[in-house]
């Protein structure tokens, strides 16, 4: 129980500084820009464009954020009343249950996979999931490889499952946004990754942070 607020917490503080880095791009953005009848055209398409993809951000964080509030609300709900009589269970859709349940295996899979980022074993790709590398280690230690790629597809399947729902109950998201959602995710998890950590550009060259 404590290590998912733990997690929880830390993963609400990366939510911050992925707010301050959309903020800190607009306002770099607004400096760089010359006056000028042209260059003021250019300033608005470039700031509608920066606009429009800070907002759709935003909504996937305050999706992500609900779906932690309703992890945490799940874990502590008690499970007996005052006389010790066991409580009937919260009826909870079935959409709504598969993502926090994968929100709850990302939080017990959370350590593993930051030191497979560590160790260069992962890079986060440009569609919004893990990437496997091989490496020193996945090469002589076949068990070590059997479970990194074992806990990079729970991780990568996790992550799907939420962008899914994420989809489905965001009314300025259709079925077909789904790639576009996931592009979204990955520009999160590359302002998002730590120094050293290997990331897919939207171009698809492999770069390390």
């Amino acid at each position: 129980m404590m290590k998912v607020f733990k997690n929880y917490f830390s993963f609400r503080a990366d939510l911050g500084e992925v707010f301050r880095l959309n903020c800190l791009r607009i306002f770099f953005l607004a400096i760089l820009l010359t006056p000028g009848a042209c260059a003021e055209k250019l300033v608005d398409v470039n700031v509608t464009i920066v606009d429009q993809k800070t907002a759709l951000e935003n909504q996937i964080l305050g999706s992500y954020e609900e779906l932690g509030n309703d992890v945490l609300l799940l874990a502590s709900v008690r499970s007996v009343d005052e006389d010790g009589k066991l409580k009937p269970s919260t009826r909870i859709p079935k959409g709504k249950l598969n993502a926090l349940r994968a929100m709850q295996r990302q939080e017990f899979n959370r350590d593993d996979i930051q030191e497979f980022k560590k160790n260069h074993v992962v890079g986060e790709g440009n569609d919004g999931l893990l990437k496997f590398f091989e490496t020193e280690r996945t090469k002589t230690d076949a068990r070590f490889k059997e479970f990194a790629t074992a806990i990079v597809a729970e991780e990568n399947e996790d992550r799907m499952v939420i962008l899914k729902r994420i989809v489905a109950t965001n009314e300025n998201f259709s079925d077909g946004d789904l790639p576009k959602v996931q592009k979204i995710s990955a520009s999160l998890n590359r302002d998002n990754a730590k120094p050293g950590e290997k990331i897919q550009q939207e171009d698809g060259q492999w770069t390390t942070r």
